[in-house]
């Protein structure tokens, strides 16, 4: 079995900042790419930002000079640093990573984490 559980949401007011982690754990061989999905009521989940194992990054238009992703392979970790929050920014935010569990398959799944509340008052 593998988890993934984040922590660090919470209500902030606008400017503020939040840092998000998530942890996974279980049977893990490796993990690939990791990243950060968001969902706002009555919204399509869309993603935030991306990290490979290689530390490149992606992020969405809406963030970028704003959050940004990391990664403590140490620790199966990837963490997202929010600064500069905006009302909008509000929504639950999960984790997702791509894991391979075997060392004899070269095969990665996809799990999620159960999502952590962000919202940011005005």
């Amino acid at each position: 079995q593998v988890q993934l559980v984040e922590s660090g949401g919470g209500l902030v007011q606008a400017g503020g900042s939040l840092r998000l982690s998530c942890a996974a754990s279980g049977s893990i061989f490796s993990i690939n790419d990791m990243a950060w999905y968001r969902q706002a009521p009555l919204k399509q989940r869309e993603l935030v930002a991306m990290i490979t194992n290689g530390d490149s990054t992606n992020y969405a238009d809406s963030v970028k000079g704003r959050f940004t992703i990391s990664r403590d392979n140490a620790k199966n970790t990837v963490y997202l640093q929010m600064n500069s929050l905006k009302p909008e920014d509000t929504a639950v935010y999960y984790c997702n990573a791509a894991i391979r569990r075997s060392k004899y398959y070269n095969l990665s799944s996809t799990y999620w984490g159960q999502g952590t509340q962000v919202t940011v008052s005005s």
